[in-house]
């Protein structure tokens, strides 16, 4: 088998899932989150919490680790035999794993694990969520921006 072979399906598998997790993310800072900040704060929580619980599926859960493993064999394989473009492969991954895996871990799920603890909204909960929004949101246009980036220099290392 010829490194081609191998490093190809591994790179439209990478493309595929930046792709994706760049969409979600793209929905939430154009669409979701905006339309959660139109309820009442209370609302909003308990809607965002909704959906928290609910991303939390194996198809979700799939895409997003299934990702950051198959970035992270890019790269070695990339690094190993340094095939024409591989520069752009490891920019690519190194860009999904950091600004769309690690922002994730480090910012939008402690800060989704701090929404979940108010069961019921009190002016901390409410204080919280504005707080939340503007937050969470911010990160996200990262993971967004991130992500997309990553798909631009998978893409150019395949040309």
């Amino acid at each position: 088998m010829t490194t081609h072979v191998f490093l190809e399906p591994i790179m439209v598998i990478a493309i595929a899932g930046c792709g994706l997790m760049a969409g979600l993310f793209f929905v939430f800072s154009v669409a979701v989150m905006q339309a959660l900040s139109q309820l009442s704060p209370a609302e909003g929580l308990n809607a965002m919490q909704s959906i928290n619980r609910t991303i939390l599926n194996s198809v979700f859960l799939t895409v997003f680790f299934g990702t950051a493993i198959v970035c992270l064999g890019l790269i070695v394989c990339s690094l190993g035999q340094r095939q024409p473009g591989w520069q752009w492969a490891i920019a690519g991954a190194s860009t999904y794993l950091v600004g769309g895996f690690v922002v994730t871990a480090t910012r939008n799920v402690p800060m989704n694990n701090q929404l979940e603890q108010f069961s019921e909204p009190s002016p901390r909960a409410i204080e919280y969520w504005h707080t939340y929004q503007s937050l969470w949101t911010r990160w996200n246009h990262v993971r967004t921006i991130a992500s997309a980036s990553a798909v631009v220099m998978l893409v150019i290392s395949l040309l």
